[in-house]
């Protein structure tokens, strides 16, 4: 899932280009300013992920500790889904809802706590409406 989402973002980046879009800028530093801003915040808050707290091995490849919330991955995947919200709405949803199925796997997996998905989901789709409002 995390793969699809960064193949599809430069294809809806290209579009947009090719199209002549003036919303191409924006689709573009939107989620790139929000990505730096998550990934300051993860790195200054550094919150333990569950196999350091419970000392467990997690079922998902994973290298390094701390910065567990919010979950960027999550992040990452909700405001491309709502990028591509904003220019194709069903596709839009259908990518919001895989985007749950990743945040499911991301907790399943030991990786992160449900908090971490839930806030990495949603601070996904408030910077992702700032797409659709402005």
């Amino acid at each position: 899932m995390t793969k699809l989402m960064y193949l599809l973002y430069p294809v809806l980046l290209i579009f947009l280009y090719m199209e002549n879009r003036q919303d191409l800028w924006k689709t573009i530093l939107v989620p790139g300013l929000s990505f730096l801003l998550i990934s300051v915040f993860r790195k200054v808050i550094n919150q333990p992920r569950p196999y350091e707290r419970w000392h467990t091995s997690p079922i998902m490849s994973r290298d390094g500790l701390g910065e567990s919330f919010p979950s960027r991955h999550v992040f990452s995947a909700s405001v491309i889904s709502m990028s591509f919200l904003a220019q194709f709405v069903w596709l839009g949803i259908l990518l919001l809802m895989m985007t749950l199925g990743l945040a499911i796997c991301r907790v399943l997996g030991g990786v992160h706590y449900p908090k971490d998905v839930l806030v990495g989901y949603l601070l996904g789709v408030f910077c992702g409406m700032l797409l659709i409002l402005f």
